[in-house]
């Protein structure tokens, strides 16, 4: 494994705040911003690499051996830049979502727009294979999003769950895990526990942070075994059926459009953690037919900037692979 800097390690810390900012954000992928900034590859061998051998090292050849043989410098280093985004940003996000949705999601419709552009134009030959099992993906994902959430947002199983099925961002670049969690119905409330863990730490809420801490504990469990589940798998179908995988993908996030679609009527609410009711079941609406104040103009210009926030980080990337 290379040998670094101190240097070098504050500047993998800084490229995990980048990809910490980017899990926060549906439709911005945490693997995308680790491709663009050259640890993709790393991150992920390093990642398998991981097992119980490193325990075998430790009792034969020292501490020290085992931690440089796992590369597990690299990944204190990017993981506490990751940690120390969300934590950061989670509270402002949540802020957001209740003072200001509308804008939030017409930015979060920007970025999974030009997302959808991104992973698309990635499919090299079109065919009947490729647009049936995009049209599936898309058909499948957008019933989803008029579903019911398929359990209790907050109860062990399912937060095991989406930690379970969020990972695969950390796998695809292009795919955001925070994307998956909101199609699942979980995002808010993940955001949330974050937010409540930052506050724990901050008041010093011993009560308020082991309550976010456990929660996020299962989810983490969930994350470690999906990634472990769905590593191989996703490899084999990138190399073995590329194009179709793409296809399915691009599908997806077009099906899931209408999960954050930013005039929403309520029909459903539930009971938080805190006693307080919101919303359960929604439905997409057009603005004309919204409650209050649609801000059409400043939602059109959120969507814009969202979608060239992805647009710039392509040109980014291409610029860098032609270096």
């Amino acid at each position: 494994m290379p040998s670094r800097s101190l240097l070098q390690y504050a500047v993998i810390t800084a490229k995990g705040l980048a990809m910490g900012a980017a899990d926060v954000v549906p439709g911005v992928s945490g693997g995308t911003i680790a491709f663009i900034a050259g640890i993709y590859e790393e991150l992920i061998e390093t990642i398998h690499k991981l097992d119980v051998g490193f325990f075998k090292i430790w009792k034969k050849e020292g501490l020290k051996a085992a931690w440089n043989s796992y590369n597990l410098s690299f990944l204190v280093a990017l993981f506490s830049g990751v940690l120390i985004s969300i934590l950061s940003l989670a509270k402002a996000i949540t802020w957001l979502l209740d003072e200001h949705p509308i804008l939030v999601w017409s930015f979060f419709f920007g970025l999974v727009v030009a997302s959808i552009l991104y992973v698309g134009k990635q499919i090299k030959h079109w065919n009947a294979k490729v647009i049936i099992g995009l049209l599936i993906a898309a058909a499948i994902a957008y019933g989803i999003t008029l579903a019911k959430p398929i359990g209790d947002i907050e109860s062990t199983w399912f937060l095991f769950l989406a930690g379970f099925i969020a990972i695969i961002a950390m796998i695809l670049p292009g795919v955001s895990g925070a994307f998956i969690l909101l199609l699942l119905g979980a995002y808010t409330s993940i955001i949330g526990t974050l937010s409540q863990l930052g506050d724990g730490l901050t008041k010093l809420d011993s009560v308020l942070f082991f309550s976010a801490f456990g929660k996020l504990l299962v989810f983490a469990a969930g994350a470690i075994v999906g990634l472990k589940a769905f590593s191989r798998v996703l490899n084999y179908m990138f190399k073995n059926f590329k194009n179709t995988t793409l296809a399915v993908l691009t599908g997806f996030m077009i099906g899931a459009l209408n999960k954050i679609w930013p005039w929403k009527e309520v029909l459903q609410y539930r009971t938080n953690h805190n006693g307080e009711q919101v919303p359960f079941l929604e439905n997409s609406i057009l603005p004309n037919s919204f409650e209050g104040d649609p801000k059409i103009l400043l939602a059109i210009v959120f969507m814009i900037v969202g979608f060239l926030t992805i647009f710039i980080m392509e040109r980014f990337a291409a610029s860098k692979k032609e270096r």
